[in-house]
């Protein structure tokens, strides 16, 4: 077991022990992959306001250039990530990709551009149909429909009861989804409805079959960083190092309980890639 440096905060797991060793050990073939909403931006009412940790960026550029690749995996569409991320044009952030709408769609910094797939056509049916549904269940007050392009996405967070609200929906709303060939995500306060076949394990997987790595790290705070974790999980169960840090504990227990390392939230996500990037370079 090496020793690591004091301001690292250590993972409670020996898995996670292995797996920072392993990423200290030989950065440059290890990957960090980030969930974006509640990882490296705080969770706020209007997605449309959510912008990166002040210190993300910073911290993301001091470590990149050390690993072989950092991904963020969202189920943001890819442009939108990158706004409000603050990635393009970063020094330090050439080789940042994200992956957005659960891998779906890509952005490379190294050209700048989106390449994305044809949106699915049940996505538009749902687009069209969805106001009127909600009105007709009685569930329209206090909800409200985020629109994501590939993806659209109801909200209870602002609803009176928004755990009562979301309980209520979601039922509805996979039926609704299943007519046109789409299923619901659930997350913190929100359903969203999308097509299958893409979820954040598919998109972390085959990026890291693509970049060769041997460790990953992996951070996110919700239901669809399940399927990334269970990844993580596969390859340690097959030897390859990982790591799993959950961002905050109080709304997703289940993601906490599978943990390596639970952190209170993004500004201490952002101040563990800090002191990652200082180890690596050390």
């Amino acid at each position: 077991m090496g020793s690591h440096p004091h301001n690292l905060p250590m993972p409670v797991t020996a898995a996670g022990r292995e797996g920072l060793d392993a990423l200290l050990r030989e950065p440059r073939r290890s990957v960090i992959a980030l969930d974006f909403d509640g990882t490296l931006a705080e969770i706020v009412p209007d997605p449309d306001q959510a912008r990166a940790h002040p210190d993300a960026v910073p911290a993301l550029a001091a470590l990149a250039p050390e690993v072989a690749s950092v991904a963020v995996i969202t189920g943001r569409p890819a442009g939108v990530a990158v706004r409000y991320g603050g990635f393009a044009g970063v020094p330090g952030l050439e080789h940042l990709v994200v992956l957005g709408h659960y891998g779906a769609e890509r952005w490379d910094a190294v050209s700048g551009i989106v390449h994305a797939p044809a949106v699915h056509p049940g996505v538009a049916a749902v687009r069209a149909e969805l106001p009127g549904f909600l009105d007709e269940i009685g569930a329209w007050r206090g909800t409200w429909i985020e629109e994501k392009g590939r993806a659209l996405a109801v909200h209870t967070r602002r609803a009176a009861d928004p755990a009562a609200a979301f309980a209520a929906l979601r039922e509805p709303l996979a039926e609704l989804a299943a007519r046109h060939g789409l299923m619901v995500e659930p997350g913190r306060a929100v359903l969203e409805l999308r097509p299958p076949g893409m979820d954040k394990g598919v998109a972390l997987t085959e990026y890291l079959a693509e970049t060769g790595a041997e460790t990953v790290l992996y951070a996110g705070d919700d239901l669809g960083d399940l399927a990334a974790y269970s990844a993580v999980e596969k390859r340690r169960a097959e030897g390859l190092p990982g790591v799993l840090v959950c961002s905050g504990s109080a709304e997703v227990p289940e993601l906490a309980a599978r943990a390596d390392l639970v952190l209170p939230g993004p500004a201490a996500v952002t101040a563990f890639l800090a002191a990652l990037a200082e180890a690596v370079r050390g």
